[in-house]
């Protein structure tokens, strides 16, 4: 065959052509979509890439001193349907000339697709309905038909299934059990679901301002431990994507989520429960605007309880805010014990001192300084213990301003040196640190106005006025009395869990080693000994019978905001002290604010501290049983005949020899029911089913009643239910 070159290069400058031409087409097409088709696209893009998906960890759990569960995730549901699910939208050009895509009802395609979608919902339509009320009572079946109908007709998108109703996890997954709901493909049920993490509290109201508070919808802290510790609640988001493969997307795990931590707070539950009840009681009785209570662990610190209430336009008592950590108080003769420390601590004032405080009355500085009793014509002159006994204004404010007048910086310092006015550095968002005003002189050696510090500045300090102390400060102050003198960081936190296995233990923080001398301290710890267990003592309404307490009343005028003159004022009463005073091992601080007619710390505080006090101390007293022994104790329970290998291992274990079955022949009726009231669920079933019955049961704990009365005749293959109590 001959060659011909023409034909062939005819034919090549032919495909060359075409490519050109398809090539420009290419380019052109490509400009066109960038330019004039750009917004349209992207609006494509934004619905149909589908970015890396946040998997979210579980939040971890805080757990008690003691390991019971006080805030816990449990995840609650928004519901809604899409009932345009599964419908075809095509693609159209609006009104605007932008290509959109939506519903074509007029189409045939549209309106059969409809129609299978209200035969779906219209078939089961009564069976849901009846599920959802029983699940969702707030509704009846009818106006449950009512919603879904008008939401069906509508052709609605986003449609709530329980209007205004969150479901918890239980009825969550009943509600997924109901017909079309319990389709696997919900791309044809148009089942949306929102979940939310939603922070449970079994104990309630208990400790809660504490514990802390969270926005559900965000799943983010709020305020208390939550927020506090949230870096290690939170745990580490995980990462998945979603992939399509042979029609079908599969969600593929990236990153793993890593469950955050469990708290192991320092609370008790029985603590704060008798705590809360002793303040809530004298609340009411008092109308009180609100209350205080921090029970703390001398040695190390740690918080046992906190309770904060606060009174309602209800008239009921909750916890809205966190006043023991927050709060800035004038804390009133509880500071007259830093008073005196300080001055004994300089070596200027001695236990053996004595100080005239004559009727009660004494001018200070153009201001009148006055005991309580002035009207009954004062203490007279008295001992530096009786000062505190008496908690005398006049007898603390005269020793101060005698030795701290001329140099009120060294007092202040002295302050800051005791711990009193050291700030804490809790990890609580909020937390306050002690206010307390530091004088400065000017050029001509006297103390700057400016600084809003005067001569009566000094003497008003020293009784606990003038100064902003937080409950927590006040309490760890004398927690540091209790302790020999070391002052200990309140710990609320005792480390954390993962998995049951404690990963890390949060140590005791020691602030001040020692926050005076020891000869200051013993003089101090004898004096507050006194102030309770002295017969003369205000403070007595704090001890109890049982064990030495010590510690100090106090009673201080709170403004309403208009100055203390200016119309009703308020009064803040406190108690704070340890027990037992030979070896200390709670410190307490209970605080009330009320505007009853009469104002008493030991009378009205003090009592709450000792109802706190015994209770707490009785909860962790044990008898020795031997003690209660005689020749017709009986130690060793009786244990009824049954299915007893549980019963024998536990006696070996405890080492006790129990009686030999051979001594004890029982005679066993194989064709009648046995008796198994009083066994429990094991044992029952063991003696039932060994004789060829089925057993049901009902309930727990031990059996209380038997379907087939004991002694009956014994048929093999009968059910017999047992309902345990």
């Amino acid at each position: 065959m001959k060659f011909d070159k023409k034909y062939i290069a005819g034919r090549f400058a032919g495909i060359v052509i075409g490519a050109l031409i398809i090539c420009v087409l290419i380019v052109w097409r490509a400009m066109y979509t960038a330019t004039v088709e750009r917004e349209y696209w992207q609006k494509v893009g934004q619905q149909t890439v589908s970015d890396t998906i946040v998997v979210k960890p579980a939040r971890g759990n805080i757990l008690s001193a003691d390991g019971q569960l006080m805030a816990s995730s449990l995840p609650d549901y928004k519901v809604y349907v899409d009932f345009m699910s599964g419908i075809t939208q095509v693609d159209t050009v609006n009104s605007k000339g932008k290509r959109v895509r939506m519903f074509d009802y007029e189409s045939d395609h549209v309106k059969e697709e409809l129609a299978k979608k209200d035969s779906l919902w219209n078939k089961d339509m009564d069976v849901i309905c009846a599920g959802l009320a029983e699940i969702c009572p707030r509704y009846t079946a009818e106006q449950y038909r009512d919603h879904l109908l008008e939401g069906l007709h509508k052709h609605k998108r986003y449609w709530e299934v329980c209007p205004h109703v969150v479901l918890n996890y239980i009825q969550y997954h009943e509600l997924i059990k109901l017909p079309v709901f319990n389709l696997k493909n919900r791309y044809k049920s148009g089942l949306c679901t929102e979940e939310r993490n939603n922070r449970n509290k079994p104990f309630g109201s208990l400790a809660k301002r504490t514990l802390g508070e969270m926005y559900g919808a965000k799943d983010s802290a709020r305020s208390g431990l939550e927020l506090a510790y949230d870096s290690l609640l939170r745990g580490v988001p995980g990462k998945e994507h979603h992939k399509k493969v042979l029609s079908k997307y599969l969600s593929i795990i990236d990153q793993e989520p890593v469950d955050g931590y469990d708290l192991v707070s320092t609370l008790d539950v029985g603590m704060q429960d008798i705590c809360e009840s002793a303040l809530r009681e004298k609340l009411i009785e008092l109308e009180a605007s609100m209350g205080v209570v921090i029970l703390m662990e001398v040695k190390t610190g740690d918080v046992k309880a906190i309770v904060n209430l606060m009174r309602y336009d209800d008239g009921n008592y909750y916890e809205a805010r966190n006043y023991a950590l927050a709060s800035l108080m004038e804390p009133g003769s509880t500071f007259k014990t830093a008073s005196i420390m300080v001055g004994i601590d300089d070596g200027y004032i001695k236990v053996s001192d004595w100080v005239d405080t004559g009727s009660g009355v004494c001018p200070m500085y153009g201001a009148m300084m006055k005991d309580h009793n002035w009207h009954r014509g004062g203490y007279g002159t008295i001992d530096v213990p009786h000062v505190l006994m008496y908690s005398s204004n006049v007898g603390v404010s005269k020793l101060i301003d005698k030795y701290y007048h001329n140099q009120p910086e060294k007092f202040v310092e002295g302050l800051r040196r005791i711990g009193i006015g050291a700030p804490l550095g809790l990890p609580f968002n909020g937390a306050a640190d002690p206010r307390i005003r530091t004088p400065h002189k000017d050029i001509k050696g006297g103390y700057r106005m400016s600084d809003n510090w005067s001569a009566t500045a000094l003497p008003w300090m020293s009784i606990g006025y003038e100064t902003q102390i937080p409950p927590i400060s006040t309490v760890s102050f004398y927690n540091a009395i209790a302790n020999g003198g070391k002052m200990v960081r309140p710990r609320f936190v005792k480390g954390i869990e993962k998995n049951g296995e404690l990963v890390e233990a949060f140590p005791v923080e020691v602030i001040k080693k020692q926050i005076c001398k020891p000869s200051t301290l013993k003089d101090m710890q004898t004096i507050l000994q006194r102030v309770v267990c002295d017969k003369e003592g205000l403070g007595k309404k704090a001890g109890n019978p049982y064990f030495h307490v010590s510690g100090k009343t106090g009673t201080a005028q709170v403004s309403n905001g208009n100055g203390y003159k200016g119309g009703k004022n308020e009064h803040l009463v406190s108690f704070c002290g340890y027990y037992p005073s030979e070896d200390p091992k709670y410190t307490c601080i209970v605080a009330i604010r009320h505007s009853y007619y009469v104002a008493s710390g030991g009378g009205q505080a003090g009592v709450v501290f000792s109802k706190i006090a015994q209770r707490v101390y009785s909860k962790n007293v044990t008898t020795n049983l031997k003690l209660a022994q005689d020749s017709t104790a009986m130690f060793v329970p009786d244990v009824k005949l049954s299915y007893n290998q549980t019963a024998e291992s536990v006696l070996k274990a405890l080492g006790i020899q129990g009686q030999d079955r051979a001594e004890t022949p029982v005679i066993y009726n194989e064709t009648a029911v046995p008796d198994v009231t009083g066994l429990g669920a094991r044992d029952a079933v063991y003696e039932l089913a060994s004789r060829g019955l089925k057993v049901k049961t009902r309930g727990r704990g031990v059996v209380k009643r038997q379907s087939l009365a004991a002694g009956s005749q014994l048929v093999k293959g009968q059910t017999v239910m047992i309902e345990l109590n």
